[in-house]
């Protein structure tokens, strides 16, 4: 099971420790996306490496293929994919809302086709637990509704009201003996409706509660807003999770703002683009000027790519669509958001969080 314990707190950042059967993670953290099972091109060894203590994936990728039986036969997520660290499971739900034309979505549960061959399927909240379950990684998410944004208000509260509707039926059907589970704050950027999710889900006793419905759309400083009011209303004693937020900015706000946990795909998805992440903001190491570069992607940096490689090797290994080039840009990218909440970390734990969060953005904006 999951407990957390509050180590140092400066200012609303929080720095403290979560304890797994697996082992600790150091908090605040960045979780690398595994979607299927594996990170984007890494091998477990190389994000052990790198720096990662808990990675993500994600039960409506995993119930489509392999499905949640073979992973199960396999001994479960850690054995199937060779990973001894903790694992924390998304519940699907913002994949189903992702799928728009593809689902129906009522009280009781959703309808959905796949994306892959268009077959149909059935989600509600038991059913997730189950597959959640099967999976047996050591964080599970409750099942809950996404509202796009913008949406009218009457869309947002439906939203938000099944989302709490769920929760209760997840927390009835979740009996994993070595699983926690997490619940998700619904709510738009309404701030009456985030207040309202705030109160139902926690009463609801989860050892972790999660911030979902942010980063689909709107702009940075309305997601700033939103959880400025919504932090400070969470528990104190229970890890606090921004889902699918992953951009160094963002994160470095979040943490000012009390946030534990993030996750975003954003890092690998840059990797795989060519664009590399580094103190000034970011690099787009596939244009032109690169050609005849020979430094690493950052000179300060200690990761692997950053130890033996160049930036104009990189860009070549791009330009040649070799997949050596879209390794050494994950390794760096997931390196970098690694090493920057160890970072943080430090400096909340010295009570220097402010200094940092200003010379990180003194920072970013010399590469403006």
């Amino acid at each position: 099971m999951i407990k957390y314990t509050l180590k140092a707190q400066d200012g609303l950042a929080r720095a403290g420790v979560l304890h797994s059967g697996r082992g600790d993670v150091l908090t605040p953290v960045f979780m690398p996306v595994g979607t299927c099972a594996a990170v984007k091109t890494l091998s477990p060894e190389e994000l052990r490496e790198l720096g990662a203590g808990i990675i993500l994936s994600n039960t409506y990728h995993l119930y489509l293929r392999p499905g949640e039986s073979i992973v199960a036969q396999a001994g479960g997520l850690h054995d199937f994919m060779h990973w001894d660290g903790p694992i924390l499971t998304d519940s699907g739900g913002f994949q189903v809302f992702s799928l728009a034309g593809l689902r129906t979505i009522s009280d009781d549960g959703v309808h959905f086709r796949s994306h892959i061959d268009g077959s149909g399927h059935y989600f509600d909240p038991e059913k997730v637990m189950e597959i959640e379950m099967a999976l047996g990684a050591d964080i599970a998410m409750a099942f809950d509704e996404c509202a796009p944004y913008p949406a009218p208000f009457q869309e947002v509260r439906a939203a938000q009201e099944r989302t709490t509707l769920w929760a209760r039926r997840c927390r009835e059907a979740h009996v994993h003996p070595r699983q926690a589970l997490f619940g998700i704050i619904q709510g738009g950027t309404v701030r009456e409706l985030r207040e309202k999710s705030i109160r139902e889900i926690a009463a609801l006793d989860f050892p972790g509660l999660a911030l979902g419905g942010l980063s689909v759309g709107e702009p940075k400083s309305l997601m700033y807003e939103v959880l400025d009011y919504s932090a400070p209303l969470l528990p104190e004693d229970k890890p606090r999770y921004l889902m699918g937020v992953g951009s160094p900015d963002c994160l470095v706000e979040g943490v000012a703002r009390g946030i534990d946990m993030f996750d975003c795909v954003l890092p690998t998805r840059m990797a795989r683009n060519g664009t590399v992440l580094v103190p000034e903001g970011r690099l787009v190491i596939r244009n032109a000027g690169y050609a005849r570069d020979f430094q690493p992607v950052d000179p300060e940096c200690g990761c692997y790519t950053c130890r033996n490689y160049s930036r104009a090797y990189i860009r070549h290994l791009l330009k040649s669509r070799e997949v050596l080039g879209i390794r050494l840009t994950t390794i760096h990218n997931l390196y970098y958001l690694t090493h920057l909440m160890e970072q943080i970390r430090e400096a909340i734990l010295a009570g220097a969080f402010e200094e940092f969060r200003l010379d990180f953005w003194k920072k970013q904006q010399k590469g403006k």
